[in-house]
């Protein structure tokens, strides 16, 4: 019996699961697996993951190889076609009792991914367990609502649902009574956090409480935002509460407007500038961070120059550039597409750009 291994791509939210698998398949003596936690957002990611899935049963023929993720979710056949995997699960399947269930090898579908689109309660269970003892990340909502037409998230994650303020505050308190000094929320969009919770919520309120009631913890630290979400309450804590710390991670994807328009996104240029120079003033130690894709369908070289025009107008001072990758089930992946080497010329422009 060898110990399970654990592979995970992609965003900061699979890594924190992934840890939870890894938590649980511990408690529950998860024996000769490997569990690949896979990312869709591009098609090099899902590339990456098919690879490692053929190195790991190249080094170990036995073992009972498990992929989950969005990338299973959202084309479960794609996994499933491959000899090397034996079971795949979406990313409601993903955690014990499925897991531990496929790990015994007793005759149970192949295939597990459900309907994501049905979900409309936050069902990951928390973590308590991390690698480092100064920083915890906690889970404080799953999916989204928004349609941008580059983007297959939606459809690997659901809409968005949210966990409660009591769920959250006792898990935070939990890991401050462990030492934690400091805690970061995550989700795929947190600013979309609380409407569909009784009574309704939105991100301020959640920290608010967060900060009032446990004293004891030093430092809040948000995951990436989307500005025109972001609720007055939250914009007051920024300027006034030293415990948030004053770095900021913006979805913001493009600097020119007819871009925006064609990505379906719900800010313009001059909202994200105003954005980050009203925050500016409120807190003027702040540091921004932003998403930016490059050689979106249709993209000019003028409307290029605006998005590295925007670094300097928005002030970023690092950034998570990806160059566009067509992903199916999405309008922008019908849309004339530049170049490949254009796609990858302005990716590397924007790197050398950024912070």
């Amino acid at each position: 019996m060898s110990a399970p291994e654990f592979h995970s791509f992609g965003c900061r939210l699979n890594s924190t699961e992934t840890q939870i698998i890894r938590s649980q398949a511990r408690e529950n003596s998860l024996q000769d697996a490997i569990v690949f936690n896979t990312c869709a957002v591009t098609r090099e990611a899902v590339r990456q993951a098919r690879q490692a899935i053929r190195k790991a049963r190249r080094k170990s023929p036995q073992a009972r190889i498990i992929v989950t993720g969005c990338a299973a979710q959202t084309d479960p056949q794609n996994f499933a076609s491959m000899d090397e995997v034996d079971l795949v699960l979406g990313n409601e399947e993903k955690f014990i009792p499925a897991l531990l269930s496929a790990s015994r090898n007793n005759g149970s579908a192949r295939v597990q991914v459900g309907d994501i689109m049905r979900e409309t309660r936050m069902n990951t269970p928390p973590l308590q367990e991390f690698s480092q003892r100064a920083r915890a990340f906690v889970q404080v909502q799953n999916g989204c609502n928004h349609r941008c037409t580059f983007c297959i998230i939606p459809f690997g994650r659901g809409n968005a649902r949210s966990s409660t303020p009591e769920q959250i505050l006792a898990q935070i308190r939990q890991l401050v009574d462990k030492g934690f000094r400091e805690v970061v929320l995550t989700g795929v969009d947190i600013t979309a956090y609380g409407p569909d919770l009784d009574p309704d919520l939105n991100l301020g309120a959640l920290v608010s409480q967060i900060l009032d009631q446990i004293p004891g913890l030093e430092r809040l630290r948000l995951s990436s935002l989307d500005p025109v979400e972001t609720d007055a309450r939250l914009m007051r804590l920024i300027g006034e509460e030293e415990r948030l710390l004053p770095h900021l991670h913006l979805s913001l994807q493009a600097g020119d407007n007819l871009v925006l328009k064609r990505m379906k996104r719900r800010h313009s240029r001059e909202d994200a500038i105003k954005f980050c120079a009203r925050v500016r003033k409120i807190r003027p130690d702040i540091a921004f961070g932003a998403d930016l894709i490059a050689g979106f369908p249709t993209e000019t070289e003028a409307m290029f120059a605006n998005t590295v025009r925007l670094i300097e107008d928005c002030g970023l001072n690092f950034l998570h550039v990806f160059p566009f990758s067509a992903r199916p089930q999405t309008p922008a992946a019908k849309m004339p597409r530049l170049p490949g080497d254009v796609i990858k010329a302005r990716a590397k422009r924007l790197r050398e750009s950024g912070g």
